[in-house]
């Protein structure tokens, strides 16, 4: 990836973690095609650490389908929180967004993803075009395999202006300012065997973790 100096190995090393994602159980449509870890970090312009794994939660105003749930996941393995990728990428991220909305403290969540096609189609996002009800949102694409469709799209929240595009290069990084656009991305179908989509997904939110209490009061 241009962005970092990470070693091609560690490269590989970290892809390979994807293979290790469990299933998201929460999908109301009852698929079994969504694959998933997760974790939460405090990160500022100098440092960055862990918090104490805890439930991804989103108001119903953002996630119609899966909002108002406390969904626990998996967490995010310690060699993949400790890779030089992932570290730089956090920091890297929340420096871009301290130039741009001034130095904070961002509350950061970090999701990998597989969305795979063993019995069909798969739904990078079920829930079709949303926000994700914080301030920054970064999906780097990690690998496609086997699969047509995927295509993302990106509107600006009040008119239809946007973007139609399909990410293929592995280690490519899109940025949105979850403020001003809604997104999404396509359904994947099967072109071959063991056909799969992952990302890895972060996103930044100065005010704080998303939560229900302080969901509701801002909203």
């Amino acid at each position: 990836m241009g962005l970092f100096n990470t070693a091609p190995k560690e490269l590989q090393e970290l892809s390979d973690s994807w293979h290790h994602l469990t299933t998201d159980e929460y999908l109301k449509d009852g698929g079994k095609y969504r694959k998933r870890r997760h974790a939460s970090l405090e990160i500022s312009t100098s440092d960055l650490h862990v918090v104490p794994q805890r439930a991804h939660w989103q108001p119903t105003t953002y996630n119609a389908l899966h909002g108002g749930m406390h969904r626990w996941f998996d967490p995010i393995t310690t060699d993949v929180l400790s890779s030089q990728f992932f570290k730089e990428l956090l920091m890297w991220l929340a420096k871009l967004a301290s130039r741009i909305d001034g130095e904070k403290l961002w509350y950061s969540e970090a999701h990998q993803f597989r969305i795979d096609t063993t019995n069909g189609i798969g739904r990078p996002t079920p829930e079709g075009a949303h926000r994700d009800g914080v301030d920054w949102v970064a999906l780097c694409l990690i690998e496609r395999k086997n699969v047509t469709g995927g295509e993302t799209h990106v509107f600006e929240v009040d008119t239809p202006n946007g973007q139609r595009f399909t990410m293929s290069q592995p280690w490519s990084l899109l940025i949105l300012d979850d403020r001003r656009v809604i997104h999404e991305t396509t359904p994947i179908q099967p072109d071959g065997v063991n056909g799969w989509r992952d990302t890895l997904v972060i996103t930044l939110r100065a005010d704080g973790f998303l939560e229900e209490t302080s969901a509701e009061e801002k909203l």
